[in-house]
């Protein structure tokens, strides 16, 4: 049985693809920053199924709190074959009003936690030449988004080290690929507000809706056992941008 770390898991996508591989057979370290009691609730659900899951409390742009959390997974489950890099932030502004400690932020967490996740578990997929790292991109890494700049620009860079790193750990045994959902029912989506998302699945979206959580975990479940694919992205929203 693998293990796998998600980070950002307490609920939305995050939640839903570590149900996903826990249900299909993983060990899994559920990861939260604040809502610990979500990804509690989750825990005792999936543990009610049968699963094997952790849960732990830990900011990924704090790099020892990562290689800590990485260091209680092993002790517990083992290290950490599958790596999905979920957790991520945005705040949305037009770009004149970004302040440096918010454009920081972002960084800090949306890029900054992939690299410190990434460092962590690397040694032991190094040793094994084994191993599966899945990063979480967005369209707006691919299109880039009106009043989303700091967010779209630390999309697009997680683009560009996915690729990177498939084209540098592929002779090691290590895959690493990246998902760019769309426009996902979520809480991070309902501050655009009702209308805009009515309008978007009508006017912007050829599949008609938004996509569900569950849609992404698809995906993720997919990559995870695809073991001839390495340095995509594939995006998963519903038609928005062909």
């Amino acid at each position: 049985m693998n293990t796998a770390l998600v980070t950002g898991s307490s609920r939305g996508i995050g939640a839903a693809c570590a149900a996903a591989l826990a249900r299909a057979g993983y060990k899994v370290c559920i990861n939260c920053i604040e809502r610990i009691d979500l990804a509690e609730k989750l825990r005792a659900q999936l543990e009610n199924e049968g699963c094997r899951v952790m849960c732990r409390q830990a900011d990924v742009s704090d790099g020892e709190a990562v290689r800590a959390m990485v260091r209680a997974i092993e002790d517990n489950f083992g290290p950490v074959d599958l790596l999905v890099n979920n957790a991520g932030i945005a705040i949305p502004q037009q770009f004149q009003d970004i302040k440096p400690e918010t454009w920081k932020h972002i960084f800090d967490v949306n890029l900054g936690g992939c690299y410190n996740t990434i460092q962590a578990v690397l040694p032991h997929m190094l040793h094994e030449h084994s191993g599966c790292i899945i990063n979480m991109s967005s369209i707006w890494g691919q299109h880039g988004g009106s009043c989303e700049s700091a967010y779209s620009s630390t999309k697009h860079a997680i683009i560009g080290l996915s690729r990177s790193l498939a084209a540098e750990l592929a002779p090691s045994g290590i895959r690493v690929n990246c998902i760019a959902p769309g426009v996902i029912d979520t809480d991070m989506v309902q501050v655009l507000g009702r209308e805009t998302l009515d309008m978007l699945s009508r006017e912007q979206i050829p599949l008609g809706r938004l996509g569900r959580p569950e849609e992404i975990a698809h995906t993720v479940l997919y990559l995870a056992g695809a073991g001839y694919t390495t340095g995509q992205v594939i995006a998963v929203d519903g038609g928005f941008i062909i």
